[in-house]
């Protein structure tokens, strides 16, 4: 696909991902996300064709504008959209398939030093939730989602969910509607209420063995003065 082809679909986008958009006004000074983008379509070119400085400088004006840091080596996919997008950073192997979801916050970094591909592979209609870090070469599988605040350093499977810090990955092969963020299971609090109920079960356990304790001691507390009357008498 062309360089103003391609262009035009992230723009065109925007109307597919964001039902709060009403005006082409809204477009340009309200979606720093496409924009981003859209430097980075430029940049890449330039960058793969050689002119790595320039990219660079690109890249970093437009990190100045829009506040979303993407290296101009990274690679990107058709329909991509980041949606408010302050804070977002893509390192320089971070490859993203097409139709993929960031939201604002996101890190798609690395966790080494060493050359050679160290940032991580979105797959094709992945959604990676506000503030998530996805780090290292590990590859976030088709249709999965990212919960929002998570830290994910291992593989999550196509269609899967993962969440928490280290993420894990809680419905594997279920995700179905990836958008639908208020459905993540809460581990914590799933978490929190097995342990009520343990400490409830426990403290039932103890209850009654203490009751039986306490009838044993109270018999043998009426001999004990059973026996003393009967000495004095």
């Amino acid at each position: 696909m062309g360089l103003f082809s391609q262009i035009h679909e992230d723009f065109k986008n925007v109307y597919n991902n964001d039902p709060a958009i009403h005006s082409r006004v809204e477009l340009f000074f309200n979606y720093p996300g496409v924009w981003a983008i859209v430097a980075h379509r430029i940049a890449h070119r330039l960058h793969n064709a050689g002119w790595k400085r320039l990219a660079r400088v690109i890249m970093g004006i437009n990190q100045i504008i829009t506040n979303i840091d993407i290296h101009p080596a990274a690679t990107i996919g058709s329909r991509v959209f980041i949606d408010h997008g302050t804070g977002v950073v893509i390192g320089e192997t971070t490859i993203i398939e097409d139709d993929v979801l960031i939201y604002q916050g996101v890190t798609l970094g690395g966790v080494n030093l060493s050359t050679g591909k160290r940032h991580p592979t979105i797959k094709k209609g992945a959604v990676i939730g506000a503030g998530a870090k996805v780090l290292g070469n590990i590859t976030i599988g088709e249709d999965s989602k990212v919960g929002a605040n998570s830290v994910v350093v291992k593989e999550v499977p196509d269609r899967s969910t993962a969440i928490g810090i280290p993420a894990r990955v809680v419905d594997k092969g279920r995700c179905k509607d990836p958008f639908s963020h208020n459905k993540l299971p809460d581990i914590d609090k799933e978490m929190f209420e097995y342990l009520l109920k343990r400490v409830a079960i426990l403290e039932h356990v103890m209850v009654k063995e203490n009751m039986e304790i306490l009838e044993q001691d109270l018999e043998l507390e009426q001999i004990y003065d059973t026996f003393i009357k009967s000495m004095k008498s």
